[in-house]
């Protein structure tokens, strides 16, 4: 008798992928949609979504819901939606808050596959509105329904097929390759009157409202596999499974871009951290630690999100950061130049061919250096030769066409030749039409060619730079997790679940590094009950002098601050000299009680001082921190963070995304670090935070790198516990 095989990690993840193509589907391309709140009044939201659902030629059936009268602008009303004689596919809800759930109760029992709840009044109250809306999730889950919302502006689906406009804009975009999903229904608003206005093509948009049921992850991972979406636009307020999106988020930003504004950027709640890490891991860093790793696009405002949409659903991807910046005015060349180079793009030169192909037909006062200069007098030919000679050369990625309009050249005209210039390139051309509103007609025809223009320079230079990243983290290669083996971390989660207090002692901190592989300096504890100087001089021999002498303490974070550090101890003398000033200082500090012990340390060779550290977030989880060390750490706050666990791609990328990183190649006569010792203790940090939720914070500050092959060495080391 064979054993039934139970189905692998992978294949439930295929069948519950296969479930929400099939929930989505439904939702997002119905053939029967139900308006349940339908009115005669327009201005109503009853009123404008069933007006929207009939006059923008849904391909399939519309029901108003209305008990009050027969027909509802020209259409059969019925009373109930399960008097409704059809299937039904989607039910819009659109009713007082006191009547949405038997509105849900009547659609369970009549089979609707999925449900819009516009209505607001439920979780984004809290309290009883928080406790309603669970009702509700409860009721959709029992029947086997999906609900978008609530408190949401609704659905839409330009597919030519569909037609769907469920919600109660009169924002109607043209078709395309672009899916967006809205946190916030204001926004989405917003964001559908903006791609209208651009004539940015959308496929499908959905406002999430509360996320109750229905989330962004959701959508993601629909939209991932969806051959008709090209690009992804999000605005969230807040993620509900951080590691779900991460995982979905970095298999789909493989295959097409993502873009994200994620609103809140404050720091709250870092005040209260204990140690160096978590002093500095504010709540926006998890979100810039997530979105790096996963590849998704952050944008700061809408305004760049649409720059950069527009880039990328209508152009290739730069395949380096290389550009070539054309003009006809050398003020605005200038201002494109600066903001490129801070960007982090490159102006590079000119081959020599592009140079004279360029000088056959440019007058002798024109610049053929980068950025190109044709002077006022270019004219559109001018415009279409130069655009085609600077896509052909073999040192630019990309080309930023930048177009004052004088009296003598017509701006549709120049349009047009840029759109004939770059035709059949593999390389992004973007322009910049300076002028009142950037010339419409020019626009129009610029448009109509997939060219993107920018009113400004700058903004041209921030959406390349952002194509530039994503290119470059498509091209990274698939990372390698850690490798701490199963009883390594069993011995290390036993010393931390055995401690005692809040903090690992001395003792209990050079343990867990030992046990982990991260070497430490040679270095005696003398704990304060057998504090005799004489202790702490036999210490010292032992360790081999000169020495450093520490405080030891669970509550004193900045021991240097309170005079409880001493470096370079070169004789038993000293190391009396300096236990007793320390003793004198803490004394007058009203400190002297909290000192623990006395920890005498070798003394450190010559090293680049590095900080590795971990701090919990409470929604992203752990994250792992990277930056320059030493008792400066947080003036200078030269730290970047990643999720952990992380791999050694990530924990590369975390070495060189710090201001000091050219510390860890020499510096002014200094050997470089070791990269890889360095890697290895992230990626070992990585795993103990992951695998070990009671390590709260930990900081290895100073880590001292030492040269290539020599490895690295934690100087002072702090884990906090919570339990």
């Amino acid at each position: 008798m064979k054993t039934q095989q139970q189905p692998s990690h992978d294949q439930e993840t295929k069948n519950s992928d296969a479930v929400l193509r099939s929930e989505l589907r439904s939702l997002l391309s119905p053939r029967t949609v139900a308006v349940i709140g339908a009115s005669r009044r327009r201005g109503t939201i009853g009123g404008e979504l069933l007006h929207n659902l009939l006059s923008h030629s849904f391909a399939g059936a519309v029901y108003p819901v209305n008990p009050q009268v027969r027909a509802v602008q020209g259409v059969r009303a019925w009373p109930s939606v399960e008097e409704v004689p059809d299937d039904i596919d989607l039910a819009v809800i659109a009713v007082p808050a006191a009547q949405v759930r038997a509105e849900v109760e009547a659609c369970g029992r009549k089979g609707v596959k999925s449900l819009v709840v516009i209505t607001a009044g439920f979780g984004e109250l809290g309290g009883k509105g928080k406790e309603l809306q669970d009702e509700l999730v409860a009721l959709v889950r029992r029947h086997g329904m999906r609900m978008v919302g609530p408190n949401c502006l609704g659905i839409q689906n330009r597919d030519p097929e569909v037609g769907l406009n469920a919600t109660f804009s009169p924002a109607w975009p043209p078709p395309g390759g672009v899916a967006i999903a809205s946190q916030s229904g204001a926004l989405g608003q917003a964001i559908l009157e903006h791609a209208r206005d651009l004539g940015l093509g959308v496929h499908q948009f959905v406002s999430m409202g509360n996320k109750a049921d229905l989330s962004g992850n959701d959508l993601l991972a629909y939209w991932g596999e969806d051959p008709a979406v090209k690009v992804i636009l999000l605005y969230l307020e807040s993620f509900g499974n951080p590691k779900r999106f991460q995982e979905i988020a970095k298999r789909t930003s493989r295959n097409k871009p993502v873009l994200m504004v994620k609103a809140g950027r404050s720091e709250a709640g870092a005040q209260a951290a204990s140690s160096h890490t978590g002093a500095m891991a504010g709540l926006d860093v998890a979100v810039d630690a997530l979105l790096g790793q996963t590849g998704v696009l952050r944008a700061d405002t809408l305004e760049q999100l649409f720059d950069l949409a527009m880039l990328l659903a209508n152009q290739p991807l730069p395949r380096g950061r290389r550009l070539a910046v054309l003009t006809n005015a050398g003020g605005p060349g200038i201002m494109a130049t600066d903001a490129c180079v801070a960007q982090g793009l490159q102006i590079p030169p000119l081959c020599e061919a592009t140079k004279a192909g360029l000088r056959s037909f440019l007058p002798p006062e024109a610049s053929v250096r980068n950025p190109v200069d044709m002077i006022a007098s270019a004219s559109a030919e001018g415009y279409r030769r130069a655009v085609q000679l600077l896509c052909a050369d073999p040192d630019i990625d990309a080309v930023l066409a930048i177009f004052v309009p004088p009296i003598v050249t017509d701006a549709t005209a120049v349009a047009d030749a840029i759109r004939e210039g770059a035709a059949g390139s593999e390389k992004p051309v973007v322009t910049c039409f300076l002028g009142k509103h950037g010339v419409p007609e020019a626009l129009r025809s610029l448009r109509a060619g997939n060219i993107p223009s920018y009113a400004f320079p700058e903004s041209a230079a921030i959406a390349l730079a952002h194509a530039a990243r994503y290119a470059q983290w498509l091209q990274r290669p698939a990372g390698k997790p850690g490798n701490l083996p199963a009883a390594v971390l069993a011995q290390a989660r036993a010393l931390v679940q055995g401690a005692k207090g809040d903090w690992l002692s001395g003792d209990e901190v050079r343990q867990l590094l030992v046990a982990v592989g991260i070497p430490v300096l040679p270095e005696r504890s003398v704990p304060s009950g057998n504090a005799r100087v004489e202790a702490v001089v036999a210490a010292a021999h032992s360790v081999g002098m000169p020495v450093a002498l520490k405080i030891q303490s669970s509550t004193i974070t900045h021991k240097s601050d309170v005079g409880g550090v001493t470096v370079g101890l070169d004789n038993p003398e000293e190391v009396r000299r300096a236990m007793e000033q320390m003793r004198h200082r803490l004394s007058e500090l009203d400190k002297l009680n909290e000192v623990e012990g006395w920890l005498v340390q070798a003394m450190a060779p010559q090293g680049v001082e590095c900080l590795v550290g971990a701090t919990r977030d409470p929604v992203f989880g752990p994250l792992v921190a990277f930056g320059s060390g030493g008792i400066a750490v947080e003036v200078w706050r030269d730290v970047a963070f990643r999720l952990a666990p992380l791999d050694d791609v990530d924990a590369a990328e975390l070495l060189g995304s710090i201001r000091g990183a050219k510390l860890l190649d020499g510096f002014r006569g200094a050997p470089p670090a070791d990269r890889a010792a360095l890697i290895d203790v992230l990626l070992k940090v990585g795993q103990l935070v992951d695998q070990i939720p009671e390590i709260a914070e930990l900081d290895l500050n100073p880590l001292l790198a030492l040269a290539p092959g020599q490895g690295v060495l934690a100087v002072d080391a702090r884990v906090r516990i919570a339990r």
